[in-house]
């Protein structure tokens, strides 16, 4: 089954809570065997380029899914969304090896 990365986008000025890290974990928890793994919040952030001018960087996941299309209906229950942010999501594919030189 393919690996996906969610990509979690914070509204600026979004607090960490205990009632936000319950809503994360109980997330987590709905989604089950499809978290491949749960990942970590991101503190300090920056970016370059055209990363969205409303969010910010809020953490990563890797989840299981059989298409991009489930993927995407995981992701609508993520906290960030209920909270003016978003979610990425990108299927990992694996890279080739490099031939010897």
């Amino acid at each position: 089954m393919p690996n996906f990365v969610f990509t979690y986008r914070a509204a600026p000025g979004t607090a960490r809570t205990p009632e936000s890290a319950q809503a994360w974990m109980s997330y987590f928890d709905d989604l089950g065997g499809h978290v491949a793994d749960i990942g970590q919040p991101a503190a300090e952030t920056g970016s370059v380029g055209n990363c969205g001018p409303d969010t910010m960087l809020g953490g990563y996941s890797l989840i299981t899914a059989a298409s991009l299309d489930e993927a995407l209906a995981l992701a609508k229950g993520c906290p960030s969304v209920a909270r003016d942010g978003g979610v990425e999501v990108g299927e990992l594919v694996e890279v080739p090896a490099r031939a010897s030189r």
